[in-house]
């Protein structure tokens, strides 16, 4: 249980436009920033899909000037951002518009960030939290998994340390969240349950982290009932307008929670198995979800109780509400057909080592339950090869 004497200091919410259609207000809300300019970060396959197209149209017939970096890569690098930041110091005084999954906007918060900063590099992301104010950001998400909308910090992948970073400042948390589920309608099957299964894990983690607070939880709880309910329907019909809404306002909910609680052991491993392999995020959080909750169960009964009911479990008949848990979310995973065997996501058995220091090593892992060994994750991730 959380400690109600525990002292908090919030700045949880930003501006939040929910709803269909909700897109069209882009253009007021970016003059309400006091800038009437719009520098869009994007992703080539929202250009291909056509939903950049409708975004930009919405600002030309709004007369906003605009530019656009559509270059953000799946897993994107510090010379991902470093090229971003770049142009956009050539565009000029903006509004950086972050249009896409959380690729997207975790890269947009560093482009934001060292335009602020012109002599820095997204490399230089443990220095950059007491930079100089970026640029400010509209976020608009176009998958509902990351909940990257509701902090100022990105997950950036160093490829030369073969390590992700994270890279942010108080000044590049988005101004406004901008929620449109009709934005989400195209997201295939495969995108849909991975992205909302980091939904789902930013909300179970955020349970069961140590530092849950009254204010995350509350968040969680919500942001697991939603998901667990709205994600196998807007998987199995992508066009279905209700579930993709309640499932993006689960995940933003489940964003909330993060940003309040922080993560853990999950989140620690899936960093380091996508630096290693390139496993997108959501996919690689799955082949261990079930597994890491085994592990944390002595240290989270509680909050795996708090789950399990979210979820909709059925009382069990031994009383065991976190091995409930547990059984709801494999139940869940598998409807979606996400979890795969690290050695089918391209982890050599030999990087199993390297996997386990770096999950170890990432700051996340320090929020878990039962804060782990290195010898135990690799005895985890053995397990799931």
């Amino acid at each position: 249980m959380t400690d109600p004497l525990t002292a908090l200091s919030l700045d949880a919410v930003c501006r939040v436009e929910f709803g269909p259609g909700r897109i069209e207000l882009l253009p007021e809300l970016i003059a309400a920033t006091g800038h009437h300019r719009a520098f869009v970060v994007t992703d080539p396959g929202l250009r291909t899909a056509g939903v950049a197209g409708r975004v930009l149209k919405i600002l030309s017939a709004a007369g906003v000037e605009h530019a656009v970096y559509d270059e953000v890569a799946p897993n994107p690098s510090t010379g991902n951002v470093d090229a971003g930041a770049a142009r956009a110091r050539l565009f000029g005084p903006a509004v950086v518009v972050a249009l896409g999954g959380g690729s997207v906007l975790d890269a947009a918060k560093g482009i934001s960030l060292l335009v602020g900063n012109p002599d820095a590099a997204a490399a230089d992301a443990d220095r950059l939290w007491e930079a100089a104010d970026g640029l400010p950001l509209i976020a608009v998400p176009t998958t509902s998994g990351t909940g990257a909308e509701t902090n100022g910090f990105g997950v950036i992948e160093d490829t030369a340390a073969c390590r992700k970073v994270y890279l942010g400042h108080p000044s590049v948390k988005p101004r406004v969240a901008l929620l449109d589920p009709e934005l989400t309608l195209g997201l295939p099957p495969a995108a849909t349950a991975a992205t909302g299964i980091d939904a789902l894990v930013h909300g179970i983690e955020s349970l069961a982290s140590r530092g849950a607070n009254a204010f995350s939880t509350a968040y969680a709880a919500q942001a697991v009932a939603m998901i667990g309910h709205a994600l196998p329907l807007a998987h199995r019909d992508g066009s279905d307008l209700q579930a993709r809404a309640e499932l993006m306002m689960g995940a933003h909910l489940a964003g909330q929670a993060l940003t309040l609680s922080g993560l853990g052991l999950v989140h620690g491993i899936g960093h380091a198995l996508t630096a290693h392999t390139g496993t997108p995020h959501g996919v690689a959080l799955a082949a261990v979800l079930e597994e890491v909750m085994e592990f944390s169960t002595p240290r989270a009964r509680e909050p795996y109780e708090r789950a399990a009911r979210a979820l909709g479990v059925a009382p069990p008949a031994d009383g065991d509400w976190a091995r409930a848990a547990v059984t709801g979310v494999r139940e869940l995973s598998g409807a979606l057909d996400v979890k795969r065997p690290l050695r089918a996501l391209g982890a050599d058995r030999s990087l199993l080592p390297s996997i386990a220091a770096g999950a170890v090593a990432d700051a996340v892992t320090k929020n878990a339950p039962r804060l782990p060994e290195e010898r135990e994750v690799l005895e985890l991730l053995t397990g799931v090869y």
